[in-house]
């Protein structure tokens, strides 16, 4: 076996991933913030050639080593035990602990275990931690997680639409709050159902992947519930963050809105229009409350259902995710859902609906307690991502 290990840019490494899937049936490790890292017995005397003459790529830093093969590919990717973040208690970040001797998840028929690329934050897994719901929570210790992207590594008797080396995203839990998996994404290996996930849009690196799952579902669901289609208009209160982000962009290109209005903070405004916004609303200078209009849905995705049902036209829908609800404002929690992942997907591939990640961010595995203080600031603008997972 030849480990081959290059130093490129974030950009060149997209590139070379499906070069890299074609050499092996085995799965491969990529990192797509500095280094690419390839196990793989013909990738040495293909790497240089390859990028030189067809990804036109500047020359790579490449070293290699040998070893003896393994005796089957799955014992050369799939070891016993991981490296994962647990909490064997509930609280706050400071329950947080990195373990490097996780046992990695024990497949079942209709699952498949996928390396983990990529992983993003969601304040259901911060209010997870917290004892939220640790009525219907599973048990303790937990590896938190919901959203990831990885490559396929093992697939169970059962799976049909999966095979090893795909590159798959997905919410992998697919009750958020009723019995949420024990062991989540925020691993080295994480198992799924097939049914959870879908195939990774084709233009998305692993990072813009890992951010969609949970929030585009959510933002999805959201408006299918309240029954929004074409010719409707929308407001979006908090459309600078992770769910509001892709409700406008949802609404304006793929339900087909009139018109969509949408509440952020002053520094915000521009990102508002650049996701179809028709109207930004700066929620610091202007009260909602008195706008001249009213809106056939309002998506409270802040927590202000009793501004947002003021708004609203009469018999229209509001849907609240977070805070008090107010008739006839409503909540609902997202069912992931690969089937919703597979049908938006010809629309991220376009360019039409696109991923948004905190400027902060990604954040590095190591970092992950970082991540989560930032996050639940409430401050974020999109996803906060993690990365670098290994």
């Amino acid at each position: 076996m030849l480990t081959t290990t290059a130093t490129l840019s974030s950009s060149s490494a997209s590139q070379l991933a499906p070069l890299f899937h074609s050499l092996s049936p085995n799965p491969i490790s990529l990192r797509f913030s500095s280094t690419l890292q390839v196990t793989n017995n013909r990738a040495r005397r293909t790497l240089t050639s390859f990028t030189r003459q067809k990804c036109q790529l500047p020359a790579l830093r490449v070293s290699a080593s040998y070893e003896a093969a393994p005796a089957t590919a799955e014992a050369s990717t799939v070891p016993s035990e991981m490296k994962a973040w647990v909490y064997d208690k509930y609280g706050g970040v400071d329950v947080l602990k990195f373990d490097t001797k996780v046992a990695v998840p024990k497949l079942l028929d209709d699952q498949v275990l996928i390396k983990v690329m990529a992983a993003a934050l969601n304040p259901v897994d911060f209010k997870r931690r917290q004892g939220k719901f640790q009525n219907t929570d599973s048990p303790l210790p937990t590896v938190p997680g919901y959203d990831v992207a990885g490559v396929v590594v093992k697939v169970g008797s059962q799976v049909k639409d999966f095979k090893v080396g795909d590159e798959v995203y997905g919410d992998i839990h697919e009750k958020a709050l009723d019995g949420p998996k024990q062991s989540g994404s925020l691993a080295e290996y994480t198992a799924v159902e097939e049914r959870l996930i879908a195939l990774k849009p084709k233009n998305l690196d692993f990072t813009q992947a890992a951010s969609l799952p949970l929030a585009i579902e959510t933002a999805y669901e959201g408006l299918e519930r309240t029954g929004f289609s074409a010719g409707k208009s929308l407001l979006v209160l908090n459309g600078a963050g992770g769910v509001g982000s892709l409700v406008i962009q949802l609404a304006k290109h793929v339900f087909g809105a009139s018109r969509v209005a949408a509440t952020s903070s002053t520094g915000k405004l521009e990102l508002l229009k650049s996701l179809g916004a028709d109207l930004a609303i700066d929620y610091t200078k202007e009260n909602i409350e008195e706008l001249p209009e009213k809106f056939d849905v309002v998506y409270d995705a802040i927590g202000q259902c009793d501004k947002a049902v003021k708004v609203v036209k009469e018999g229209g829908g509001v849907v609240a995710l977070t805070g008090a609800v107010t008739p006839p404002g409503f909540r609902f929690v997202v069912t992931s859902n690969g089937a919703v992942l597979k049908k938006l997907n010809p629309y991220l591939e376009s360019g039409k609906v696109k991923p948004v990640i905190d400027p902060k961010g990604p954040f590095p595995f190591s970092k992950l307690v970082e991540a989560f203080t930032y996050l639940e600031t409430n401050r974020a603008t999109g996803k906060v991502v993690i990365d670098s997972i290994q």
